[in-house]
């Protein structure tokens, strides 16, 4: 039986396991918009196409599985990129369609006309286009294996208009097979061997390929073992913070007492991450490209291994894979390193007990400790970038297994879409959206997504008036010459009811527990506009104290 382009492709999706997408209508993709007509995937409708591919990639960061996104050609598919450079540097799955021009005005420079294969090469593992309706079984196979297999990541494909619309014959597509790498009965002896003659070992959890059970499995050989570990920059929940193995989180503003104490380590286990510049702080924990440290590197993807560090045991492996191979080793009767593991567990529990008190009248340090008393443990909180998410990251003890959503990239107005593609997914769980005023309002438009699928999550919108983290560096490297970093705002209260939410204003902090106990009543979509004094830049020197420091 002969089927249009759109139907094969929305015949490939189905078969794929796929139950939801996000997009940003186009004409460009009007025959595929058809055939998911009649189809029982769920068709998300965005205000942007980079909020759409945000929310993309959080269903593939909190799934495992591609999230699927589909937009239109030229400036919709330049306007995914961000979601496409998130998802690719934080290794996520995901699968972005774009709407291509027709075939015979190609290379013509047509409407909206842009070559995706030369342009977006740096942003996806790979970029296809299909020219023949009836090998779309075949280029969405291949699309859904490389997203996931190995380090996993983005993948692009175009499709013509015309093509969409070809009538052929073509074989019913099957589910795809990722592939899988596990790690050989030898390997893992000669980690065994390495981690029983060591004498300050240290485990660090990154990336991706977790699952659960993997998330369990870990926290049970470390309890075995006695083993410090700590988790890679914006990875967090892939550890119990109250475990008593649990040493902190290694990214931006790490504890000092923990950085040395990686410094020192004599073996060095990363587990699943590449140790990027984030949280090798600058390339400064780890010398380049022989580390001081013996080290261990478990990842899905051999590419990465010695890419940038030099193993002294490269293993590759997913985490899960790895993980499970460990259960029936033999752990010592009393590891050596004992004392070390709880002596850094007490320095996380004092790093991460929030301030009571700082500059102006909205203290967030008390906000973050109420947080911590009234929201469970399953709670998903999302944030993008800035200054204020090293309140979350500091002060907030994850428990759990997928409730941090966060762009291990950096990537400004991430929360709010990441939000809306969480509590999509998990509606019987809490989700918290973690915002700056400027990086709120990159993304912000997606609020409306939020109301249109009555996706009642709380923003808290953390608004000192400026691009603080800039502004920060700003006073630091130029002091008292502001210039670029300053901010005009709306009333994000009164926004948030403009599409029909609920809104708060917190500018005292006693104020905060009874607006966050409102909003969570209300059962919409919610934001809190907390106004933060610019000083309290972060939760250990004001803006005065560091424009100070470098006067002096």
């Amino acid at each position: 039986m002969k089927r249009t382009g759109g139907e094969l492709i929305v015949e490939a999706l189905k078969a794929n396991g796929v139950k939801r997408l996000s997009c940003v209508p186009g004409e460009s993709f009007l025959a595929v918009l058809d055939a998911l007509h009649d189809s029982e995937i769920e068709v998300m409708v965005c205000r942007q196409e980079g909020g759409a591919a945000m929310i993309a990639d959080a269903w593939g960061r909190l799934t495992g599985e591609p999230g699927i996104c589909m937009v239109t050609r030229g400036p919709g598919a330049t306007n995914a990129t961000a979601g496409l450079h998130i998802a690719r540097q934080d290794s996520i799955p995901m699968i972005l369609f774009i709407g291509q021009v027709q075939r015979d005005a190609r290379e013509r420079e047509a409407f909206q006309e842009v070559e995706f294969r030369r342009a977006l090469t740096e942003y996806a593992k790979w970029v296809g286009e299909i020219e023949d309706a009836s090998r779309i079984p075949e280029f969405v196979t291949r699309a859904f294996t490389l997203a996931t297999s190995g380090r996993p990541g983005p993948v692009v494909l175009s499709l013509p208009e015309d093509m969409l619309r070809d009538e052929v014959e073509a074989p019913r597509a099957r589910r795809y097979a990722r592939v899988e790498a596990h790690p050989g009965r030898s390997q893992v002896d000669d980690f065994y061997i390495r981690l029983l003659k060591a004498e300050r070992p240290m485990m660090i959890l990154g990336g991706t390929r977790w699952d659960a059970d993997a998330f369990a499995d870990i926290a049970t050989f470390a309890q075995r073992f006695n083993l410090p570990v700590g988790c890679s920059f914006r990875r967090q929940m892939l550890f119990d913070h109250l475990h008593p193995c649990y040493a902190g989180d290694i990214g931006v503003g790490i504890n000092p007492e923990l950085a040395r104490e990686i410094k020192e380590s004599d073996l060095l286990i990363l587990l699943g991450g590449r140790m990027s510049e984030m949280p090798s702080s600058g390339y400064t924990l780890i010398d380049i490209p022989y580390p001081q440290q013996q080290l261990v590197h478990i990842h899905p993807d051999p590419s990465e291994l010695g890419r940038v560090y030099r193993p002294d045991l490269a293993i590759t492996a997913s985490p899960e894979d790895f993980v499970a191979a460990l259960a029936d080793l033999e752990a010592p009767g009393e590891a050596r390193w004992a004392e070390r593991t709880q002596r850094m567990h007490q320095s996380y529990l004092a790093w991460s007990t929030p301030p009571t008190s700082g500059p102006g009248d909205v203290h967030m340090g008390p906000i973050m400790a109420w947080l911590e008393e009234n929201t469970r443990g399953d709670t998903i909180f999302t944030n993008g970038a800035g200054n204020y998410a090293v309140w979350q990251h500091r002060y907030h003890r994850f428990r759990q297994f997928n409730t941090q959503v966060a762009p291990t990239s950096g990537s400004m107005g991430y929360s709010l879409p990441a939000a809306v593609a969480a509590k999509a997914l998990f509606p019987e769980r809490e989700v918290i959206c973690f915002a700056g005023d400027g990086c709120f309002l990159m993304h912000g438009q997606e609020f409306a997504t939020a109301m249109r699928y009555k996706l009642p999550f709380i923003t808290l919108v953390v608004n000192n008036g400026m691009y603080g983290t800039i502004r920060m560096h700003q006073e630091r490297e130029y002091p008292g010459r502001v210039s670029g970093t300053g901010l005009t705002n709306p009333d994000f209260a009164a926004l948030a009811r403009a599409y029909g939410g609920h809104g708060e204003t917190v500018e005292r902090t006693e104020e905060f527990a009874a607006a966050f106990e409102r909003a969570r009543a209300s059962g919409k979509p919610s934001i809190i506009d907390i106004k933060l004094d610019p000083e309290a830049i972060t939760p250990t020197r004001t803006l005065s104290e560091i424009a100070q420091t470098r006067s002096r």
